[in-house]
């Protein structure tokens, strides 16, 4: 897969902290943005995908937890590590509940810092394109938790922004897409990404036979069949995309 820089958003209503992280994040090859608070941020997040957020718990107005919150919707794809000089039990368990993949706590040990950052970049990065967003949801959940990072896309032109702006490297793709159908979805993969590899996953195993084994022959790896076996689907993904050793 071609080299994409990985982008990193740091939010802090601290100034000298934001330009330290950009410093040390930067000086390591990562590009950087900065945000003082989370409207700002937000307003960032809406011109580019991130692949990393470092985000303060405690900001005035937006926190970081909400932060987050919105910042998932628009982009599912992205790692959050919370910074927070109130690292109480039930503050951690909020942000974690929340999608947070770590919670470190004020003053920040770098050292630990930079091995996170490394971490969460080296998960494998999986886009689900389904308009059920319950599935979406459920799959993201059961993704994470096995190690990999989770775009999410509901219809033919968010799959194709996702895919413009982020080194995807397979796609969960159902066939039955608002406004279109995965098969448009395939051929963008085929033009822009012919490395990513492609999971079907559909419910109409008969009425889309055709289908399926065309976009079977025009490169997509498999196909899973809805409802969803996930051990199954997991085994498929798991040899087409490998997790990292760390899982969540």
């Amino acid at each position: 897969m071609p080299d994409r820089p990985r982008w990193v958003l740091v939010v802090d209503d601290e100034p000298d902290t934001c330009a330290n992280l950009a410093d040390i994040l930067g000086d390591l090859g990562y590009q950087v943005d900065v945000a003082h608070s989370g409207p700002q941020a937000l307003e960032l997040a809406a011109r580019r995908m991130y692949d990393l957020a470092l985000l303060d718990l405690r900001m005035p107005g937006m926190d970081g937890l909400e932060l987050y919150r919105q910042l998932k919707e628009r982009s599912a794809g992205t790692v959050a590590i919370l910074v927070t000089a109130y690292t109480s039990g039930e503050t951690a368990q909020r942000a974690l509940d929340s999608g947070a993949w770590q919670v470190l706590s004020k003053p920040v040990d770098i050292g630990k810092l930079l091995g996170l950052v490394q971490q969460a970049l080296d998960q494998p990065l999986v886009l689900v394109v389904d308009d059920d967003r319950e599935l979406c949801a459920t799959l993201w959940d059961v993704l994470r938790e096995q190690g990999y990072r989770v775009h999410l896309a509901h219809d033919v032109p968010q799959a194709g922004s996702v895919l413009t702006g982020a080194a995807i490297e397979v796609v969960l793709l159902d066939l039955k897409l608002p406004g279109g159908d995965g098969a448009q979805v395939l051929q963008q993969i085929r033009r822009q990404a012919p490395q990513v590899r492609t999971i079907l996953i559909t419910a109409y195993r008969d009425e889309l036979a055709e289908k399926v084994q065309a976009a079977l022959a025009e490169g997509a790896s498999t196909v899973c069949y809805k409802p969803l076996e996930m051990d199954h689907l997991l085994q498929q993904l798991h040899s087409l995309c490998p997790a990292g050793p760390d899982a969540m």
